[in-house]
């Protein structure tokens, strides 16, 4: 026990004095602190760098899917989304011009889930603070019991997610990496990395850390075997090493509502309307966030028609449903200031076995549009992916760049059968909900009368990560077009057959131009 103690001292020393680690991270948000834990957890000696270790104050990255919290439990870190007032969330609900579908995340033994063992399901909810002791639903959106304060059985293998303050769960991630032994967590910035000066391996970071005598910025360096770049949305190293950039197309401007009372307590919302979509989901015993979708160059969140406050309250308000619009008008009326938005991105997933020393993973290396709320569960499948493909039995010296660049190949493919169902149902569902043209407004019809029919076990299973089977979704994707088509045909008349025959191949077309471009480029 001597000797162990002595050699974490031994490396600790070399952390803090030498700035010398295994594996150097750059973000401590919710990719690096993970993966930071992880090989930690492996007797792995880490660097973790964050710019800024204050409370994060976003938007996003507040909903984790079932197969996220499955995730996060495997590493070790399932106690992160405890103790930050989480509400449960167990499927969607999906609001189209008034209308509803609810899509409860499917009972477990229903769909073939993967990985059933792992699942956070409803009877956590009474460990947190939200379940209460009747058979009602409590107003405020939180999980209850049953009339004798035990987990309602119809629901007890239902899978669920979490919703949460953003900022609250980076906290507790970063104070998990905070206490590892083998983690020393620096606040400094990173600027640019350091090259070999005999090849074109990566050694490390140099960063911009605050002299405490000062008060200003030095330069400082940090070295690893391996740096791991998860510095976001933002990365100032995906140009370099990513080589593309993410395609915007809106922005989702945010609100907070306070004890808003929502059409289905404990789901998620998706309200669609006419080129209007609105997230709504409960992140605390008092507030829901709503994001709204605003299309750049929105002709009707102009200046000349008051903006985006103007679009919210002329264009979006009118279409929510009645029991929102008290909460969602006093939130868009506590101050004047523009809401607060963030870009909503799609970027494709690249390679990451072709630089030596360095891999750029995360938001930084592959983004989709957070309509599903999928970002954190692909994160974190990743961490567990990679963990397994660098863990020490594998690969002894992460100084061997051979052997990880042989990992890192794996790991691009590896991931697919999770991250491309992620991410293509984001790119598809947001193009059929927004319905920017008249084909898409009728693929979009075709897709809530399926959830109406009750076909919703295998979508959203495919949403919440707990079905991994890319076939299923094109499966789905197509059985919705052929749908939309027989809706459209009935409703123009099914004797027009020259009329609904062109109808019916030019919304076929456009479902594969939405469904297939985005797909190929996740198969690469």
């Amino acid at each position: 026990m001597a000797t162990r103690t002595e050699t974490r001292d031994e490396r600790e020393e070399r952390r803090v004095t030498y700035h010398e680690a295994d594996v150097v991270v750059v973000g401590a948000g919710v990719f690096g602190c993970a993966v930071a834990h992880a090989l930690a957890s492996q007797n792995r000696s880490v660097l973790l760098l964050e710019r800024w270790m204050k409370e994060p104050d976003r938007i996003v990255g507040e909903l984790m899917q079932p197969a996220g919290m499955a995730s996060l439990r495997k590493l070790g870190l399932g106690h992160c989304a405890e103790g930050i007032d989480a509400a449960p969330c167990y499927g969607y609900n999906v609001i189209n011009y008034g209308e509803e579908a609810v899509i409860p995340f499917p009972k477990l033994d229903r769909v073939g889930a993967e990985h059933l063992a792992s699942y956070v399901l409803m009877s956590d909810a009474t460990q947190n603070g939200h379940a209460n002791g009747n058979g009602k639903s409590n107003g405020n959106g939180h999980a209850n019991g049953s009339a004798n304060g035990k987990p309602n059985r119809d629901r007890i293998r239902r899978p669920e997610g979490r919703a949460f303050h953003h900022g609250r769960f980076v906290n507790q991630l970063r104070k998990a990496c905070l206490a590892h032994p083998n983690i020393t967590v620096v606040e400094t910035e990173a600027v640019a990395t350091i090259k070999g000066e005999h090849g074109k391996e990566i050694l490390g970071v140099e960063a911009r850390t605050v002299d405490p005598d000062t008060g200003k910025k030095k330069p400082d360096f940090f070295f690893g075997q391996l740096t791991i770049v998860a510095d976001g949305y933002a990365s100032i190293f995906r140009k370099q090493y990513v080589g593309r950039a993410p395609e915007v197309r809106s922005k989702f401007y945010a609100l907070e509502l306070i004890d808003c009372p929502l059409p289905e307590q404990g789901y998620g919302h998706v309200c669609c309307g006419d080129q209007t979509v609105v997230l709504l989901y409960q992140i605390g015993t008092h507030e829901t966030r709503a994001l709204i979708d605003v299309p750049l160059n929105c002709p009707d969140a102009s200046p000349a028609k008051g903006g985006v406050r103007g679009y919210m309250a002329n264009v979006v308000l009118p279409q929510l449903p009645a029991v929102i619009q008290p909460s969602f008008r006093a939130a868009l009326e506590k101050d004047d200031k523009i809401p607060r938005s963030m870009p909503n991105s799609w970027l494709p997933p690249s390679r990451q076995d072709m630089n030596p020393g360095i891999v750029v993973l995360g938001d930084a290396m592959n983004m989709r549009h957070p309509l599903t709320g999928g970002g954190m569960t692909v994160a974190l499948n990743d961490v567990l992916i990679l963990s397994e493909l660098l863990a020490p039995s594998e690969i002894p010296n992460l100084g061997d760049s051979a052997a990880v660049s042989k990992a890192m190949a794996k790991f691009h493919w590896q991931r697919k059968s999770l991250t491309s169902i992620i991410n293509v149902l984001a790119m598809a569902l947001y193009s059929l909900f927004s319905a920017a043209d008249p084909n898409l407004a009728v693929l979009r019809k075709g897709c809530f009368a399926y959830f109406r029919k009750g076909v919703v076990d295998e979508p959203v299973g495919m949403l919440g990560g707990l079905i991994q089977r890319p076939l299923t979704l094109a499966y789905h994707f197509f059985t919705v077009a052929f749908l939309s088509v027989w809706i459209d045909w009935k409703e123009r008349g099914l004797w027009n057959i020259p009329v609904n025959l062109w109808r019916g191949i030019s919304i076929i077309w456009t479902a594969c131009v939405v469904f297939l471009p985005v797909m190929y480029r996740e198969a690469l």
